[in-house]
């Protein structure tokens, strides 16, 4: 994957995203460096969404818990700063979005605890390694995203559906990616559903509910991964007197790298 001198690594797209130099989507950016969801909550919730994750755990792949009140994800990048490191965030008031900055000092509180959750983006690197074509990148898009009919397991308040991201394959890459995700467990592993998007609950292919809108050919398969926008939809339906995650598409990047959450 070809890189931008100045996204070699994910601190430099942190960096970049503090400086107001990026505000989009991060596909492709960075490439070796995994990347995350976030989803941010009030203490007093944060054992409950934690155990919506643990019981969830394909949509949503636990990769740090911070501390309430601490904004650095010790395990996974202890000098960056949730506040302010992402290009773009979504502020939430009782399940109804209310903003959308590229900063959320304003917001922040000493009760808040971090959640960062495995991101699809991190295993592209690999499939393009692999000969694989990524639609959304090769056409300078977001990764379409959808919600489905499949029910997340409740915990207490937090329930609702999965969500999916979609990449069209041919189906001999089709093949080569789910043996090539499924060593990704972390970052949402393999597809959890492969043509027919009707059966998950998707009528309309070119109308997704998060991202835009891919090509997919006529000697094409819709490939769907289990994504990490699930929160979303989540706190969309238990409404939360606050919640605070990334914008569709504008992750966190870390300072591990992919490789090292691959298995053998």
């Amino acid at each position: 994957m070809t890189q931008t001198p100045q996204f070699q690594t994910g601190a430099d797209v942190r960096r970049a995203a503090r400086q107001g130099e990026l505000t989009g989507q991060t596909s492709g950016l960075a490439a070796g460096f995994v990347q995350a969801n976030l989803a941010i909550l009030p203490r007093d919730l944060a054992e409950e969404f934690q155990q919506f994750c643990r019981l969830n755990s394909q949509a949503c792949p636990l990769l740090d818990v911070t501390q309430p009140g601490s904004a650095a994800p010790e395990t996974i990048a202890p000098t960056a700063d949730l506040r302010t490191d992402l290009p773009r965030y979504r502020v939430w008031r009782d399940g109804e979005l209310i903003d959308e900055p590229t900063d959320i000092t304003d917001y922040w509180r000493e009760d808040l605890v971090s959640f960062l959750i495995g991101c699809s983006f991190t295993f592209e690197a690999a499939l393009l390694n692999a000969g694989i074509p990524v639609r959304h990148i090769e056409q300078g898009v977001n990764v379409p995203m959808y919600r489905t009919n499949i029910d997340c397991v409740p915990n207490g308040s937090f329930h609702g559906p999965l969500v999916v991201s979609m990449r069209p394959l041919k189906p001999a890459d089709a093949i080569a990616a789910v043996q090539i995700t499924s060593k990704y467990p972390t970052v949402h592993g393999a597809p959890i559903h492969l043509g027919l998007p009707d059966k998950i609950g998707i009528t309309d292919i070119l109308q997704p509910d998060y991202g835009d809108a891919v090509e997919v050919r006529d000697d094409e398969l819709p490939v769907f991964w289990a994504c990490g926008v699930t929160p979303q939809s989540v706190i969309m339906a238990a409404k939360p007197p606050l919640a605070i995650t990334h914008s569709p598409g504008c992750m966190f990047l870390t300072d591990i790298r992919d490789v090292d959450l691959a298995t053998a």
